[in-house]
């Protein structure tokens, strides 16, 4: 009996505690930075902008982050990004004002974009083929348990130490990931792919393709319909609960929606490696719009738990499943610039989506936006079938 490759290894432990730690400044930072803002006598959309230009970014650094992957090389571009990221975080003690506030934040965001695009690249080239959706299950509760522990973790910190105890944790946090991606050895696969490298350091691509991947746009579009349904969860569940008397209630969305993706990621991996991509995907795309749909049409104890749990299955499995599918049809010299693509659609969805989708809840509320959020979704679907189809 042949004997399974080993996902465990230390070099996936080393990558996945970069990408943690980088990904756990986010999400630190992103509960309480408005918060912290309107401390400089900011309104609301001035704390709106400062939170999100974070995204923006980390949106523009992802767009060149391809080329300069195989122009300089992979770790090399993956340090200087955390670099940045570990000097910015720094750097808010010194933010004596929102517009410093806005250039700090921007400039941490291209830290972030570039070092999580590195590190996605290296890990994913790392990962053992028999076992890819396994693999990238696992590699991905790195992002699930930031998302998890980060906001939790955040508003503590917030509570109890002020903006001050943020900016120390984030130091601390992004420190840590350059270490981890430091001692990480990846010598072996830069130089396993280091004639389709090569290649592609002679033949540079041209127009779009010097900064995406044409193959990798319809799943990323999937992505990007799933990612609206996500935002709509994350961005106004709060906002929701209290248009509805229900706070208490949806307390616990958070909670269980992380506590799903946690369990769930590794299972579907498995399920996706043993049965293919369709036994995981289409039951993903279709119970999404479900938990929304019901979400908005009878808010309850029972339907934000469902909801929560649907989100997981959905969107966070499909991030995963998506992700696995792209990287295991793509050439390796162009896996930077799919990665690039995959992520930035990501990035639009969560960050630019609140945008269109708060202009619906001011124009019919929350339900209809709910509603729109659960059709929205399904576009996913039939950009799945044929991205699929065109990547195998």
């Amino acid at each position: 009996m042949k004997e399974k490759e080993p996902i465990l290894t230390k070099n996936f432990i080393y990558l996945f505690m970069a990408q943690f730690f980088c990904a756990l400044v986010m999400y630190v930072l992103i509960t309480t930075i408005g918060e912290y803002v309107t401390a400089f006598g900011a309104s609301a959309a001035i704390a709106g902008i400062v939170s999100g230009i974070y995204l923006f970014g980390g949106l523009v650094s992802r767009l060149y982050t391809g080329s300069l992957l195989n122009r300089f090389g992979w770790k090399r571009i993956a340090m200087i990004s955390l670099i940045i990221h570990f000097v910015a975080s720094c750097c808010y003690f010194l933010a004596k004002n929102v517009v410093l506030l806005i250039i700090i934040r921007f400039i941490h965001g291209l830290g972030f974009g570039a070092a999580t695009n590195a590190i996605m690249v290296i890990a994913m080239a790392s990962l053992p083929k028999s076992r890819y959706g396994e693999a990238t299950g696992y590699f991905m509760l790195s992002t699930s348990l930031a998302i998890a522990i980060g906001p939790f973790a955040g508003g503590l910190i917030y509570d109890f130490f002020g903006g001050k105890g943020s900016f120390l944790t984030c130091c601390i946090f992004s420190f840590l990931s350059v270490i981890f991606m430091g001692i990480a050895n990846i010598k072996e696969i830069e130089q396993e792919y280091a004639s389709e490298l090569l290649l592609q350091k002679e033949i540079e691509p041209k127009g779009i393709s010097s900064f995406i991947e044409p193959k990798a746009v319809p799943i990323s579009l999937s992505i990007l319909f799933m990612s609206l349904g996500y935002a709509a969860m994350i961005s106004f569940y709060r906002l929701y609960a209290v248009s509805v008397n229900m706070t208490k209630e949806f307390s616990i969305f958070f909670l269980v929606y992380a506590a799903v993706l946690i369990v769930s990621r590794p299972v579907a991996g498995k399920i996706q490696d043993k049965f293919g991509d369709d036994v995981v995907c289409y039951p993903s795309f279709i119970i999404q719009p479900i938990g929304l749909a019901l979400l908005a049409y009878k808010p309850s104890i029972l339907t934000i738990v469902i909801c929560a749990s649907t989100g997981a299955l959905g969107y966070g499995t499909m991030n995963s499943c998506l992700n696995a599918i792209l990287n295991r049809n793509i050439s390796n010299e162009r896996r930077p610039y799919a990665t690039t693509t995959y992520w930035s659609c990501c990035d639009l969805g969560v960050g630019v989506g609140p945008m269109f989708l708060g202009a619906i809840v001011a124009a019919s509320g929350y339900h209809t936006m709910y509603f729109a959020a659960a059709a929205l979704s399904l576009v996913a679907m039939p950009l799945y079938y044929y991205a699929n189809r065109k990547l195998v």
